[in-house]
């Protein structure tokens, strides 16, 4: 198969001899008319010079010859009547009566007569010009013929001339179309490289056409599709990547679930297979067992609340319901229901009255998940202050490596991977989307091994 160049090439010469040819034949044709008629204009003139010089011509037979001498031309006189008075090239008295020659009769009635005929007493092609003149009180023609042999030397000379030029035409088209098939290569292998290594996804590849303004327009919209592709690889990378974090977070849910569910059914299983098989059991025993399967189903009703929550609060299915109230008295609240979990711990409340409006049920929910991981992680006591519009929870407990602190919040994060706390770590994440509802966020300060404050404002949360 062709490659392009090749086709351009040779569809360029041959569209370029096909026209030459036909201009050479178009030409040929035309040339010799203009030959033949250059010939006729060239006998009339010589025509007209003899007439000037017959009326003092006594011997026309000599005459005749002289003017073939120097001229090499055949000359012809004939009477009215039709009778050859001299010839030139042959033999007056064996040639026939000429009054019913074209050329001759031609003349009678127009100024010259002429034609192209083949002679027979010379045996050769001739053009013939004639023309009626008086001599002597008489009318004779005056025929001047010239051998179309030499004519067609005359045309053949100068159409050979024609062919070199011709030739050489062609041998510098056909330069000049390789020079340009050379320019075509070289862009469109500037094209093909760089398609090559955009398909190794080498997107900073450069391109440089330089000779040809189309193939300068098929790089600039391959660069612009380059840096489409460029993008679309970037955000298909980036898509990749939440996809890898979502199957991540997958298998973290499935991880926390399966171990955060795992010692609570356990316990229920093994509490009510212990009551199945011992019928005679004190009803004290079975009521105590009975009491321990309703706390784990309990536990794995609140957990199953928690995650539900968690998603309806990621997707935004929840709405905001804003009343005023105390958040002080909120605080209090907070603290003494979860020091009824934590019986041995200290919840310290430094608050003054102050007045919010806000969704009361969702800050709750913000606080009882701050105030209860910082139980979780601290041993000592655990401070909720409200101060300058700001809520913090402070904790005296091992602190947060700066490592862990950007993803803290994160759902289902874990900065201890093996301590799950009957947690499946979406409580700071919960606390995150809550106060992004209530239009504040968390921020989160840490000092290993001095404890950790979590925190937020309340500002936007004021009654204007």
């Amino acid at each position: 198969m062709l490659k392009i160049h090749q086709i351009f090439i040779l569809k360029f010469l041959l569209l370029f001899v096909s026209t030459l040819l036909i201009t050479s034949v178009i030409g040929y044709i035309a040339l010799k008319d203009i030959i033949i008629e250059h010939k006729k204009n060239h006998l009339k003139h010589a025509i007209e010079l003899m007439e000037i010089e017959l009326e003092n011509i006594e011997d026309i037979d000599n005459f005749v010859m002289k003017i073939n001498k120097k001229t090499s031309l055949r000359v012809t006189i004939i009477a009215e009547s039709g009778v050859v008075l001299a010839e030139s090239n042959a033999d007056k008295r064996e040639m026939d009566n000429h009054a019913s020659r074209f050329e001759i009769m031609q003349s009678n009635t127009n100024n010259y007569g002429d034609i192209t005929r083949y002679s027979k007493t010379v045996k050769a092609d001739f053009l013939y010009v004639a023309k009626k003149i008086a001599y002597k009180n008489e009318f004779i023609y005056v025929r001047l013929s010239m051998n179309l042999a030499q004519i067609m030397h005359d045309f053949y000379s100068l159409w050979i001339r024609l062919f070199f030029i011709f030739m050489g035409i062609v041998i510098f088209a056909t330069y000049i179309s390789k020079k340009m098939s050379q320019r075509i290569v070289y862009d469109i292998s500037q094209i093909t490289n760089y398609l090559d290594e955009v398909s190794n996804k080498n997107y900073k590849a450069v391109i440089k056409t330089k000779y040809f303004y189309e193939f300068l327009q098929i790089s600039l919209l391959l660069k612009n599709l380059v840096k489409k592709l460029s993008k679309n690889e970037k955000k298909k990378a980036k898509n990749m990547a939440k996809l890898r974090l979502i199957n991540k977070q997958k298998n973290d849910i499935l991880s926390a679930i399966s171990h955060e569910f795992k010692n609570p059914v356990a316990s229920i299983m093994g509490y009510a297979q212990t009551i199945q098989e011992d019928s005679d059991m004190p009803k004290s025993i079975r009521d105590k067992f009975l009491s321990k399967i309703s706390s784990n189903g309990d536990k794995i009703s609140k957990m199953l609340d928690r995650l539900i929550l968690s998603v309806k609060l990621e997707n935004g299915d929840l709405s905001i319901h804003k009343n005023e109230f105390d958040l002080k008295q909120l605080c209090s609240e907070v603290a003494s229901n979860l020091a009824l979990k934590y019986k041995d711990r200290e919840i310290i409340v430094r608050a003054d009255e102050q007045s919010v409006f806000t969704d009361k049920t969702m800050l709750e929910l913000a606080l009882i998940n701050l105030v209860d991981n910082a139980l979780k992680y601290s041993k000592d006591d655990v401070i909720l202050e409200l101060k300058d519009k700001r809520v913090s929870v402070k904790d005296s407990g091992i602190g947060i490596k700066e490592e862990h602190l950007k993803r803290i919040a994160d759902k289902f994060y874990r900065v201890d991977k093996n301590k799950w706390d009957n947690s499946m770590g979406i409580g700071l994440a919960m606390v995150t989307y809550v106060l992004k509802l209530l239009d504040s966020s968390l921020d989160i300060s840490s000092e290993l091994g001095k404890g950790s404050t979590f925190s937020f404002s309340i500002e936007k949360m004021l009654k204007n």
